[in-house]
């Protein structure tokens, strides 16, 4: 989105086994794509790339590359773009030959063709009308949208050298992100829609490397900007000098479109380095010595420029010498200057096109404009502490970017709109200026570094300054397809945050960032019954998650990898969800798994706990069994699907013998007030306690019924009349869910889903509703604190049975 104006260098050398020494020489855009499934996620759910989706420009390439939808591989690839023919773009995509990594054969619209080329095969696809051309090259497989692009390759029959810039940037690329970008920018006005007339020989730097990241909000690239000295660079002008907290921020009102500021700790050094890149000869001018900060404030579409020094007394001399006028305004003078140029030719190129009519001093900075208005609202703004560092969007940026930058850009969707006007193609203008980005931040940081400059773009949907008592989405997420679990959250144990891990119905599972991003997924066998439950079977505190399918019961680590030898398999499925005992706390799990009549305890080795007697029922197991621990007794807790109830010893043996026969609801066994608490179809509630005395209750529920329990508190669902503790409320007519009880910072709060109408409800202990439910849910719900900042997450299904979390504020 930014005009960034790059150079390419001319030395070039020979890599050995890269993907990069397949390409043709001088691409415009070079991708390292290192996970290809994640790569392709975050770009499906990101809500501003979507948007970018449309544009025109955009439109055309992406047309091509959709081509490539039927690629899979999980090694790394690399895709490049070239230039054929004016403001046309074809891809080359490069990758270790694999013979699954292009498969079209469930594909009706296609063709297949087989091609030759100065005795090179290439194998020609016609796929939903994108032509796609093929070939094999030692031990790797090219593709390409282009058939020149493939006889230029055939004629490089050598490996091509790689550019030395690049192949150091590609070699140091971020392997935890799903891709880098590479961008070759000199010549490449038309890839980044800038104007034409932009300079070239004097770019903003060298090659480009942004590492790739991105959730249904934001969009991070974060990377390096290379800076060879024996290249004028933009990014040169602050060589040798240490960036320093942006001040502009501060000063610009809260009503400005945009903010660019620039920093440097020695004026002297700053000075040198503009004379070479202007190819001057000059003195440098003692007059700016204490400046340290050149910043422009955008507003309504024009600028004002800020100049930061540590000691104002011998420009404020020069200046007050120079007026020809003065008036105050609020306090503040403001003079009217005779040299209109003084800024503009003191920080060219950091400053173009711009009279110094006007200037005033607030605090330590001098502000400048080209007529008195804007200073006048500059001044009323900064009396009244109403800048721009208050508004979401600075806040919004500033959250995910360094705190001292060489270089600082931050607008909103105004601020955009008029620098693509100035900047991109008039093609680029329109395409924007119809989009509604106005939600959006857009910013971008370079903080130099030796010979280089840490380069940060942020695209962030602006996060709301929340009051007290409101429900706000935090992300939706769209998965591949349908979910089939209903979410729920786990602990990352590493940031000591919450994540949330959910099945769709290929039965691939995702776990999921605080943040909306897809962290990794696992194809699983089969659909997971129940939770999954986390487990720390080493005792490191490092966590694992273990859950059964209908025929598997499984251990997976923290990266989706499983945990030998938690595989285990049987036949005939039919598996109840996993049950998880941890008597007294040691980490020395019971994992029980009960299939029909069949139970089967496993110890931490995942091998059989002989100790444990009961290995058979007289009829199926309903449910995962409980473990519930009264008075430091342990009682595991089975229901069959004979009517019976049976509570154990540790060892298998019964405890408590019940006699009675309970036709079962749909519910689990609970302890509530010391007592084993579960219905039947009739809504009746039994109880036992622990001495064998049983006890029922009628209340006249229906037979699908909710009910959950804690130990003080009793929850029933009864078509649309939810009881909570006795306090009844009638919500609207619909189909709910079963209730579920979340004890969270001291506080009860109990959920509830209408799953006709799409409706998650929340109250709290007394039957009082949390204010802004219901909102829009439809499975059954999950709360925690997801980032540890004591406010509250909700993960549910949203009505298009996408994923969906809340803020909870």
């Amino acid at each position: 989105m930014l005009p960034i104006f790059i150079a390419s260098c001319t030395k070039e050398v020979t890599t050995k086994d890269s993907l990069l020494e397949h390409l043709p020489p001088n691409p415009a855009l070079v991708l390292k794509i290192t996970n290809l499934t994640n790569f392709k996620s975050e770009l499906k759910n990101n809500s501003f790339l979507t948007i970018v989706e449309g544009f025109s420009n955009t439109k055309e390439v992406l047309d091509k590359i959709n081509a490539l939808d039927y690629l899979s591989t999980d090694q790394t690839c690399v895709l490049a773009l070239y230039e054929v023919g004016k403001n046309n773009f074809d891809y080359i995509l490069v990758a270790k030959n694999d013979s699954g990594l292009f498969n079209v054969d469930s594909v009706d619209n296609k063709k297949v063709e087989t091609l030759t080329y100065q005795q090179t095969n290439l194998t020609k696809y016609t796929v939903d009308n994108q032509e796609v051309f093929s070939m094999r090259k030692n031990n790797a497989i090219l593709m390409s949208s282009s058939m020149i692009l493939m006889e230029n390759i055939v004629r490089l029959s050598n490996n091509t050298p790689v550019d030395p810039n690049l192949e150091r940037l590609y070699g140091a690329s971020a392997l935890d992100k799903s891709a880098t970008f590479f961008i070759n920018p000199i010549g490449n006005a038309s890839l980044l829609s800038l104007k034409e007339e932009n300079d070239k020989s004097k770019p903003f730097s060298s090659w480009i490397s942004l590492d790739f990241s991105a959730n249904s909000d934001e969009v991070n690239l974060n990377g390096v900007a290379m800076a060879p000295d024996s290249t004028k660079n933009f990014i040169n002008l602050f060589k040798g000098t240490s960036p320093l907290t942006n001040k502009t921020p501060l000063y610009a009102p809260l009503s400005a479109q945009a903010i660019l500021s620039y920093t440097f700790d020695d004026y002297q050094v700053f000075a040198e380095n503009q004379n070479t890149y202007l190819d001057r000869v000059k003195k440098s001018d003692s007059l700016f010595n204490t400046v340290e900060e050149v910043g422009l404030i955008y507003m309504n579409n024009k600028k004002v420029v800020l100049l930061k020094s540590y000691g104002t007394e011998s420009l404020y001399d020069y200046l007050d010498s120079r007026k020809t006028a003065s008036q105050t305004y609020q306090g503040s003078e403001i003079l009217e200057l005779q040299d209109e140029k003084l800024v503009e030719m003191g920080f060219t190129p950091l400053v173009k096109n711009f009279e110094s009519n006007y200037c005033t001093l607030l605090e330590n900075s001098f502000i400048f404009s080209q007529d008195k208005e804007a200073l006048q609202t500059i001044i009323s703004s900064h009396k009244s502490s109403s800048s721009f560092d208050n508004d979401q969007v600075f806040q919004t940026a500033k959250a995910s970017l360094a705190s001292e930058s060489s270089m600082l850009f931050v607008s909103n969707a105004s601020g955009i709109d008029f620098f693509t006007e100035q900047h991109l193609s008039k093609e680029a203008f329109e395409n924007i200026k119809d989009k509604d980005i106005k939600e959006q931040v857009f910013a971008s940081q370079i903080v130099m570094d030796n010979g280089f400059g840490h380069f940060n773009i942020l695209v962030s949907k602006i996060k709301k300054n929340q009051e007290s008592s409101t429900v706000s989405p935090l992300f939706t997420l769209e998965l591949n397809t349908d979910l089939a679990t209903d979410p729920q959250f786990v602990k990352n144990h590493r940031t000591k945050e919450q994540e949330i891990v959910v099945q769709d119905q290929n039965n691939v599972l995702y776990l999921i960032s605080a943040n909306g991003k897809v962290l990794w997924t696992k194809q699983l066998e089969g659909r997971i019954q129940g939770n999954i439950q986390q487990v720390d079977i080493y005792k490191n505190g490092k966590l694992q998650m273990a859950f059964c399918t209908n025929d598997q019961f499984l251990v997976l680590d923290r990266n989706g990898e499983e945990v030998p030898p938690f595989k285990i398999d049987f036949e005939g499925g039919n598996l109840n969800p996993l049950a998880v005992f941890d008597y007294d706390g040691s980490r020395n799990y019971r994992f029980v798994v009960t299939q029909g009549r069949k139970v089967y305890m496993y110890n931490n080795q995942a091998k059989i706990v002989n100790g444990f007697t009961f290995k058979e029922a007289t009829s199926n197991i309903l449910d995962a069994p409980k473990h519930f621990r009264i008075s430091n007794k342990d009682y595991l807790v089975f229901k069959q699907d004979n009517s019976t109830l049976r509570i154990l010893h540790r060892v298998g043996s019964d405890r408590i013998k019940v006699s009675e026969k309970i036709d079962f609801s749909n519910n689990e066994v609970f302890l509530y007030k010391n007592k084993f608490s579960v219905t039947n179809k009739k809504g009746v509630l039994h109880q036992i306690d622990t001495n064998g005395k049983l006890t029922a209750t009628n209340f006249n529920l229906n037979p699908d019924h909710g009910f959950y329990a804690t130990s003080n508190t009793l929850v029933f669902m009864d078509d649309n009349i939810l009881s909570i503790r006795g306090k009844k409320v009638e919500l609207e007519l619909g189909v709910y869910s079963k209730p579920k009880i979340f004890y969270i910072y001291d506080k009860i709060y109990v959920g509830v889903t209408d799953l006709q109408n799409y409706q998650v409800y929340l109250f709290d202990s007394q039957a009082e509703p949390i204010p802004n439910f219901p909102v829009f849910g439809s499975s059954i719900i999950d709360i925690t604190d997801m980032d540890n900042d004591r406010k509250l997450e909700l993960v549910a299904k949203d009505q298009d049975n996408s994923l969906i979390v809340y803020k909870i504020n």
